[in-house]
């Protein structure tokens, strides 16, 4: 039996030896598959890492975009106020002028319309040469040249060398992380994604001018400066319910291609009588401005063109009735002040708006392809898709893909309780990683 025993030493080894191949195999399999798997999830790190980047180069863009379209707005409106305040500081020029030559005399407004009308009107000899601020060579009309050059020859170009290197500085910033995690530019990369054209628009200039009005509403300097003070007294029992006025009239115009003008004026009314014509009111002009964005541009208020310097040949009255239509008995005008404004005018010439580029609206009846576009585009989502495809582990080519967007949210509700669209006025723009499948 002993014998027997030693015969059969050495058969378990052949077994053992089976099972150890056996587990060296699986080990190698699952370790390669544990390489591949690495290999692939690195992959799509750097890849949702890189459109991740890409999409906050994009928001980025927008809200430069959308800055840029609040600074032309910022811009137009400093240019309003240096349009009003060149016509205010014509008025104070001319004012000045008629204080000086006592026509009228400070002393009959004060006595008249009381003492802040008098002290005002005294005050403006300070404003003595003034007007020549106003002039296009002036300082207020150097600074409306350099607004103006800011609109259109910054921000505009500006806004345009964005939108076309928009989708290079996207795929550069993409590129500059896969870089990071593959130097050489070992890989081969995809990027889809809509025309930039297909989701932002250039807008002709005058789109712009509702919203410039809103604007401009909420700035009193901006708007009509209308007042007239009556003296207290009876001044002929031929009218006794009318008075001597003096009447302050002025406003500021924006047209619809974003030009601004404005008139100022400032007449002392006196009421007169005589047999002829009754009560009338003979105007002394005291102050006027007017400046205006082209030198064809005609001025609304009542006006000619070529008024006498004196009436010392010529009642004022007899002159109206030969020479105007203006009505001395009822308006409400400075007609001769405006006379005045007219001959004495300034111009600023203007381009008035330039064109800017916003978000493009939804529009009815497009194409499938495009009309998913369009549909993410007026939900404030503007997404783009990678691939990238290389050879790694193991010589084999591993391919994932990714995706990511830029989308408009308010980080508060509007006060109003508004819904806002997506849009190229606020910079609200963020950047999230979006899913893969699915329309751009």
């Amino acid at each position: 039996m002993k014998t027997y025993f030693k015969a059969e030493k050495g058969q378990a080894m052949v077994l053992g030896l089976l099972l150890c191949g056996v587990a060296v195999v699986a080990l190698l399999h699952y370790f390669s598959l544990g390489q591949v798997l690495a290999e692939r999830t690195r992959q799509v790190h750097a890849l949702d890492t890189a459109a991740y980047s890409g999409a906050v180069v994009q928001s980025r863009a927008l809200n430069l975009l959308a800055l840029s379209n609040r600074a032309m707005v910022g811009h137009h409106l400093a240019m309003g106020h240096l349009v009003t305040l060149a016509s205010w500081a014509q008025l104070g020029g001319h004012q000045a002028q008629q204080r000086l030559r006592a026509n009228p005399p400070a002393f009959l407004i004060g006595m008249l319309f009381g003492v802040n009308h008098g002290t005002a009107y005294a005050a403006s000899s300070a404003a003595h040469g003034l007007q020549r601020e106003a002039m296009q060579s002036g300082q207020l009309g150097q600074r409306f040249i350099q607004h103006e050059s800011r609109v259109h020859d910054t921000l505009a170009v500006v806004q345009s060398q964005v939108v076309s290197t928009l989708a290079g500085t996207r795929e550069a910033a993409i590129k500059a992380v896969l870089n990071r995690y593959y130097p050489n530019a070992q890989y081969d990369l995809t990027i889809t994604a809509p025309p930039v054209g297909q989701w932002l628009e250039r807008r002709a200039a005058p789109s712009l001018h509702p919203f410039m009005q809103q604007i401009a509403g909420g700035y009193g300097f901006l708007q009509e400066r209308n007042h007239t003070a009556r003296n207290a007294w009876l001044v002929s029992p031929r009218c006794p319910t009318k008075r001597h006025q003096l009447r302050r009239r002025g406003n500021t115009v924006l047209d619809s291609s974003g030009r601004w003008e404005a008139a100022d004026t400032q007449s002392y009314h006196a009421l007169r009588s005589n047999r002829w014509i009754g009560c009338y009111f003979r105007e002394y002009a005291m102050g006027w401005g007017w400046l205006a964005s082209r030198s064809t541009s005609k001025l609304s208020a009542p006006h000619v063109n070529n008024p006498p310097d004196n009436f010392s040949s010529q009642d004022f009255w007899r002159w109206v009735a030969d020479a105007t239509n203006w009505d001395i008995f009822t308006g409400q005008d400075n007609p001769m002040a405006n006379s005045r404004a007219v001959a004495s005018r300034v111009v600023w010439p203007t381009r008035g708006y330039a064109s800017y580029f916003d978000v493009r609206p939804l529009l009815p009846g497009v194409g499938e392809g495009v009309g998913q576009l369009f549909k993410s585009s007026h939900s404030g989502c503007f997404r783009f898709s990678v691939e990238l495809q290389r050879v790694g582990y193991d010589n084999l080519r591993y391919t994932v893909s990714s995706a990511a967007e830029s989308y408009f949210e308010r980080p508060t509700p509007r006060e109003d309780g508004r819904y806002e669209q997506a849009n190229l006025f606020n910079p609200y723009w963020l950047a999230r990683q979006g899913p893969v499948s699915g329309g751009l």
